[in-house]
């Protein structure tokens, strides 16, 4: 799925030339470089400015007692608030784009601002104050969302992250250092690596030359003093720790009590992957750290808010669009011969069949010709995907760059076959393929866009669309589905990977 020569080039960025991006400060002496320092006053100035500029209009503009007042409580409370929540901490700005814990802090604003009202019996009427107050919210999210992608395209070019030191036993170290390879969204960039034992770690383990070794014979204080000399060397901020059957207990005590004493940060990496922080609850169990992994949701008031919201919009979309629905049918008949409607059986949750409905965007026989072009295949998987594909007709080009030719599926959505949002329906022959962990993917309903669709749709090999259609079944909750939907009206208008 990765690409481990990334991380080459994200280690050569940080020991040589650096890309300039305004507004960063680099700590080498720390091994760890400072986010943007205009972080902090853009999401203080538009939590602040915005709530007391809302307000103030708002109240005053709808006849409220003492709008000036009101408005400068609602700014303090909502600082207060967000403060309370540790929104405003450096290792917190710019690190998520979630919606859901800004609407958590918003929620608990309201809450406070009335029972303050009661308090001082001075009640404002509900709509103006909530009206006042849903600007705040509005922009907050979206400074959040901008600040994140500032971050994550400062990352990819190795600003504002950790220098990381890799400790553990071949096998596992290597695992590690790939995985954290084969993305650049997160703030850890490996700088070097300490090898325990005797065995030969891969190449992605040594992104900045050959690694360290370290004897499993060494005590524990012994083995510390090793890190320790490795991670200043390399100037690593944090020591990533990847147990094996020669670092655990005792010794991987002993090892975070020398590496803390000489004043670096230490991580431990379970080899749990894309498994959503939501799901884990640590504990302690005689003595013994233990990390329990919940379930994925399947049942509940989430899985019953989500179809809810499946079959009302279903309902609603095609109302709504019904005339787009209508011309589109006769663009279609008058572009090229046959019927407007495509139909073809797919696979849903727990390998049900069902037919599924699309604006055809080839001609009538393409499925017939589909062997033909087998050999010019340019999917990497199971799934038959070509940029400029013969059978796809004039019109069928625009519908599959807008998407258009998938609101059809909103009868299966008010069927109940597919969802808004799920991993991609498959066919029944590249089902038959699967392993047992492309399978898992069928444990949840198809849908009309999902993970695979806004992160690039066509243009992500087969073991990276796998990948996301896991992590969204293993993980799923519903704000994660509103916030793939936020995404998909961006993925269409961009079309990348649509063809």
């Amino acid at each position: 799925m990765g690409d481990t020569g990334t991380y080459g080039v994200r280690a050569a960025r940080l020991t040589g030339v650096r890309a300039a991006v305004p507004g960063h400060r680099h700590t080498a002496a720390a091994g760890r470089r400072a986010k943007p320092r205009w972080y902090l006053p853009a999401v203080l100035g538009v939590d602040a400015g915005v709530t007391a500029a809302s307000a103030a209009l708002v109240l005053s503009r709808t006849g409220q007692p003492h709008p000036g007042l009101s408005a400068l409580v609602a700014m303090a409370t909502w600082v207060a608030v967000r403060a309370l929540r540790h929104r405003y901490r450096q290792d917190e700005l710019g690190e998520s784009r979630g919606a859901l814990p800004v609407l958590h802090d918003w929620l608990i604003l309201v809450a406070a601002l009335a029972v303050l009202s009661v308090g001082t019996a001075q009640t404002p009427e509900p709509y103006p104050a909530l009206a006042a107050l849903a600007p705040g919210l509005v922009c907050t999210l979206v400074c959040r969302r901008w600040i994140h992608r500032h971050l994550t395209s400062a990352r990819r070019v190795a600003q504002a992250v950790d220098r990381v030191l890799v400790v553990g036993e071949p096998g596992v170290l290597d695992a590690a250092v790939q995985r954290l390879a084969s993305r650049t969204d997160h703030p850890y960039a490996v700088v070097g690596t300490v090898v325990i034992g005797t065995g030969t770690a891969g190449a992605a383990a040594a992104p900045t030359g050959a690694g360290d070794r370290l004897d499993p014979e060494l005590d524990g204080r012994g083995a510390g003093h090793r890190v320790v000399d490795a991670a200043r060397r390399h100037h690593a901020a944090l020591v990533l720790l990847a147990p094996g059957a020669r670092l655990t207990g005792d010794r991987l005590r002993e090892l975070c009590w020398a590496l803390h004493d000489a004043g670096l940060d230490v991580a431990l990496t379970p080899g749990l992957v894309e498994t959503s922080v939501k799901r884990l609850a640590a504990t302690s169990v005689a003595g013994l750290t233990v990390l329990r992994v919940e379930p994925p949701l399947g049942r509940g008031a989430q899985a019953a808010l989500k179809s809810a919201v499946d079959r009302c919009g279903a309902a609603l979309g095609l109302l709504l669009l019904a005339p787009v629905l209508l011309l589109l049918v006769v663009l279609i008949r008058l572009d090229s011969p046959g019927p407007a409607l495509y139909r073809q059986v797919r696979v849903g949750r727990d390998q049900a069949a069902f037919t599924m409905w699309k604006f055809r965007s080839m001609v009538t026989d393409a499925d017939r010709r589909k062997e033909d072009l087998a050999g010019r295949n340019e999917c990497d998987g199971l799934m038959f995907k070509m940029r400029r594909d013969p059978r796809v007709t004039r019109v069928g080009r625009f519908l599959r760059r807008t998407s258009l030719d998938e609101l059809p599926q909103l009868v299966n959505v008010l069927k109940g076959d597919m969802s808004l949002v799920g991993p991609r329906p498959p066919l029944p022959d590249e089902v038959a393929a699967y392993d047992a962990t492309a399978l898992r993917r069928l444990r949840v309903r198809p849908g009309m866009t999902g993970l695979w669709q806004v992160s690039g749709r066509s243009d992500l090999s087969w073991d990276e669309t796998i990948q996301l259609d896991l992590q969204y079944v293993d993980n799923w909750s519903f704000s994660s589905d509103l916030d793939v939907m936020s995404r998909t009206l961006r993925a269409v208008v961009d079309g990348r990977g649509a063809y």
